[in-house]
């Protein structure tokens, strides 16, 4: 064997003459008790190829298979490991640091599934560019994940080496002095995060406790009881609601931080992170309600830089380190370096251009420790949007290891009530996973293999490459696709606004309905292929259906607009029911209750619009 996939690639992998050939009755040697978790995950590995071996501390050298070392490096190392097949056995190598020999088990794994009764001889000596290499899930869009789904997803993104988790939370953490706010988004428990958290620690995952604390508050300010805290109580119009209403914390008002102290107090004992993202981020009515006077007398940046600042304590003295995102505080660079010391800056943009090196080398210069945030581009797309998406985490790699980020975060959003299915998001999983710890070695990594082998275990071999291939059809129509695609964009536009070309901004968007009609009959050829491919969970077909559906739907409200009589009121009634129950199905299948009626009003508006004309 010269060739193998592996997910993320090593920084150094070197063939040598001969093989290895596994048999049962052999043993996995471990230097200590704390690696037994590590070492039961690779003898399930090898027991699934038919082969079993016992777990020993110490043991016969002639009995054992596989031997993992610890032994001292020097700081630069401490985060490498080494493997060593040879025709005599295994080795694995890492650092006192228990997470190395991890890693490399990990990669073991992926080696022996890959492998029939022989195993290449090879070295492999490998070490992560990004120290923090995490994913972001919004479960506050309406979607929470069951239980069950979030042990799957930690699962799978554990064995490709990622090392963070946060669970975007506005209102979705059951807080038991404040059941008004979450009743009906079956949230989750202090007991779920308790178990959450002891499953991530198991495989080396740090799961940080995340609550937005200033912006995107409006699912609490909504209460009464909790509008004197909003900086405009009347409400305001923003794009992610379907009405308007209050939307950020006041910094103007006293109770404001009280209350957050009383939230963190709840929330964070509940994880055993050092770290605490508290969000920050997009303050957009900051300054035109109850703080108007004092951004009028001091300036908007400095109003919220004394509140991050007085965040940042509240944190500070629960023992935690802040993140926030960074979106604001860029916009005043004279104040960056008037960031506490103590701080991460969270720097994220979805688009392929954005500027990570102009915002990286600004955070550097001022001495801010920063992470870059790419994103999977998967919201408002439905099935994906593939190049923006390689586009978007190669520029964060590439720009975050230029400006020495700590860490990588790959988010994955829900907006507009988080109509994409689970599996569209695997694709910028994988990939952000693999620049996230070898950008080199990985940026031209054969992606749709690797998706078929670790993500949707596609025994035809087809369902990667078609992913992408699917994820990429909404470029024919040559319009602007801003943090989304246009053809979903118009699923939450009404039919009217379409008309006058109001579908991302306030400047009219042109389409050509001739490339609408190119990209529905190439997206249906891809559909029909679906049927030949087998992945290991049969249920991802039915999503990718039903996502489509939509995608198809959206481009028929484009054509509608551009007065196609063929997209008759009555028939995309007819079509838009049944797709709205199998997206309640699928929603189900995976995901909690809680928040579907609201993810399906968004649809019921398009159904309305229909029925009413």
């Amino acid at each position: 064997m010269t060739t193998l996939h592996l997910l993320p690639r090593p920084k150094q992998l070197t063939f040598t003459e001969g093989s290895y050939r596994l048999q049962s009755g052999k043993l996995i040697s471990i230097p200590s008790p704390t690696l037994l978790f590590t070492a039961q995950r690779l003898q399930t590995a090898l027991a699934q190829r038919g082969i079993h071996w016992q777990i020993v501390i110490g043991g016969d050298s002639d009995q054992i298979g596989v031997r993992l070392l610890r032994q001292s490096a020097p700081t630069e190392l401490e985060n490498a490991y080494q493997i060593r097949i040879t025709t005599e056995g295994i080795t694995l190598i890492g650092s006192q640091n228990a997470v190395t020999l991890w890693h490399a088990t990990l990669t073991l794994i992926q080696i022996i599934q890959q492998s029939a009764e022989e195993l290449p001889c090879l070295h492999i000596d490998d070490q992560p560019d990004f120290v923090r290499r995490g994913v972001m899930l919004d479960i506050s869009r309406d979607r929470v994940p069951t239980m069950q789904s979030l042990y799957a997803l930690v699962d799978l993104l554990a064995s490709w080496k990622i090392n963070e988790i946060q669970l975007y939370t506005e209102h979705t953490f059951a807080y038991q002095k404040h059941p008004v706010v979450w009743q009906h988004a079956s949230p989750m428990t202090g007991e779920e995060i308790l178990a959450l958290d002891r499953f991530c620690r198991e495989r080396f995952v740090d799961l940080v406790p995340n609550q937005n604390s200033f912006g995107h508050m409006h699912r609490w300010l909504m209460h009464p009881q909790y509008r004197h805290l909003a900086e405009l109580p009347e409400g305001f119009a923003f794009s992610l609601a379907l009405t308007p209403r209050p939307f950020g914390l006041s910094p103007a008002v006293q109770e404001t931080l009280p209350f957050l102290a009383g939230l963190y107090d709840e929330l964070l004992p509940h994880f055993s992170s050092q770290y605490f993202n508290v969000g920050c981020d997009e303050t957009f009515d900051l300054g035109k309600g109850r703080s108007k006077a004092l951004v009028e007398a001091q300036g908007v940046g400095r109003v919220y830089l004394d509140f991050l600042k007085k965040v940042a304590e509240l944190v500070r003295e629960r023992g935690r380190i802040m993140q926030f995102w960074g979106d604001i505080i860029i916009q005043h660079p004279e104040l960056v370096p008037e960031l506490p010391r103590d701080v991460i800056a969270l720097e994220w943009g979805y688009e392929a251009n954005h500027p990570f090196e102009a915002h990286g080398a600004l955070f550097a210069k001022s001495g801010v420790t920063f992470y870059v945030c790419p994103g999977t581009s998967s919201w408002q797309s439905m099935v994906g949007r593939t190049t923006n998406m390689r586009g978007n985490l190669q520029n964060a790699a590439e720009n975050g290891l230029k400006h020495g980020a700590r860490g990588y975060l790959i988010t994955d959003w829900g907006d507009f009530g988080h109509w994409q299915p689970p599996m569209v998001s695997y694709a910028g999983y994988a990939y952000g996973a693999a620049l996230s710890w070898a950008y080199v070695a990985n940026k031209d990594c054969d992606l749709g293999t690797l998706l078929n082998l670790f993500a949707f275990k596609d025994s035809s071999g087809k369902l990667g490459q078609l992913a992408l291939e699917i994820g990429d059809v909404y470029r024919m129509v040559e319009a602007p696709h801003i943090n989304s695609a246009l053809m979903v964009r118009a699923l939450f536009t009404p039919l009217a606004k379409i008309r006058e070309g109001k579908l991302l901004w306030q400047e009219p968007v042109r389409y050509s309905p001739e490339q609408v009609r190119a990209a529905m009959a190439h997206m249906e050829a891809l559909a029909a292929q679906l049927d030949s491919t087998q992945p290991a969970d049969p249920y991802i077909l039915r999503e990718y259906r039903t996502a489509i559906g939509l995608w198809l739907h959206g481009c028929k409200r484009l054509l509608k607009a551009a007065d196609d009589s063929s997209c008759s009121n009555a028939a995309l009634a007819d079509e838009l029911r049944p797709l709205m129950g199998e997206f309640a199905a699928n929603w189900l299948a995976r995901s909690r209750s809680g928040g579907l009626g609201d993810s399906l009003a968004r649809m019921a508006r398009l159904l309305a619009e229909y029925e009413s004309a």
